[in-house]
């Protein structure tokens, strides 16, 4: 079995906020329902434990308890406090836009606290069994940094469960894999002075938001930016695996693994140029699982609703077949 953690909730971040009818977003609610769609159809679907994510309490500040930080609370150690507040003032104040790509509607706000309790869930799970689990989620969170978020991203979700995943009994380092075919800036603007944390990226180049050149290696050469030209194929990846990745993780040696698993370099997908196909993605996770299998999974980008669908499935097989 392998947990899944979702909510109908993540349907409820509108995209299509402050639009005039008819335009559209790519980051949409259908992406969740169309990969949800195609792990029923899968032949394994009855392997798929659907877990719901941890709620987030509804606190003031006099009830917060210092001791124990709310979800806010771990969010404002990495991102700054102002812009949590704004993102929150935004929300409860009608909605609108953090920049032309980047929506806050009504309800974005708690969704996005919702996403992050999500992926802290994630590394719970992956933790206490030892197994891989997906985090289901949206509003995705590898663009946002720790001033601003940008790029479709709100809370940057990976490297809050980094550092999240720091804090519990027997983890000393923690490695974030960035397969999306955007660069993480803003995960690596939050991870990268952290000795304890270990971000790799591959992505094109060039392409939005123009960072991640190879010379971008952290403060403590942490970090291992694989920018790939516009048209690779899964060869182009599987040897950026094979002769970067892998190596520079088995040095790192991680004692938890947290894939920002974006699915927007298949051929399909119209946001950038790249030559994958769904089933590539399987090849990729099949090569963490040598690593290890105490792993988080969470959904970043990936737009064509069944290219996405089919990627997410393969991911997913991948796992339960070993």
């Amino acid at each position: 079995m392998i947990p899944i953690i979702y909510s109908d909730t993540f349907l409820h971040h509108d995209t299509r906020f402050g639009l005039a009818p008819g335009e559209y977003h790519p980051e949409r609610p259908e992406r969740l329902t169309a990969v949800i769609s195609a792990l029923k159809a899968a032949d394994w679907s009855d392997q798929i434990d659907w877990r719901s994510p941890t709620p987030v309490p509804q606190r003031n500040l006099s009830q917060r308890n210092l001791a124990q930080p709310d979800l806010v609370d771990r969010i404002a150690q990495l991102q700054d406090q102002g812009y949590i507040e704004a993102v929150a003032h935004l929300a409860q104040s009608g909605g609108g836009h953090l920049d032309a790509d980047t929506v806050v509607s009504p309800q974005s706000y708690d969704v996005a606290l919702l996403a992050v309790s999500a992926w802290l869930d994630g590394v719970d799970l992956a933790l206490n069994s030892g197994e891989p689990a997906f985090v289901l989620a949206r509003p995705p969170g590898h663009h946002a940094t720790g001033r601003t978020g940008m790029g479709f991203c709100i809370f940057s979700n990976a490297a809050i469960a980094a550092h999240y995943a720091l804090e519990q009994t027997g983890v000393e380092r923690v490695a974030v894999l960035d397969w999306d075919v955007h660069h993480g800036n803003g995960t690596q603007d939050i991870v990268q002075n952290n000795p304890q944390i270990a971000y790799c990226s591959l992505h094109q180049s060039p392409c939005y938001p123009g960072t991640g050149a190879r010379d971008e290696t952290g403060s403590h050469q942490n970090v291992l930016n694989l920018p790939l030209p516009p048209g690779s194929a899964r060869k182009a990846y599987l040897d950026a695996f094979d002769q970067q990745v892998t190596p520079f993780l088995r040095r790192f040696v991680p004692d938890l693994l947290i894939v920002s698993a974006g699915y927007d370099a298949t051929q399909a997908d119209l946001l950038a140029n790249m030559s994958l196909q769904p089933s590539d993605y399987g090849a990729f996770t099949r090569r963490c699982l040598g690593l290890t299998r105490r792993m988080v999974l969470g959904l970043e980008g990936g737009y064509d609703l069944d290219a996405l669908g089919q990627s997410v499935v393969a991911t997913l097989e991948a796992i339960i077949a070993r």
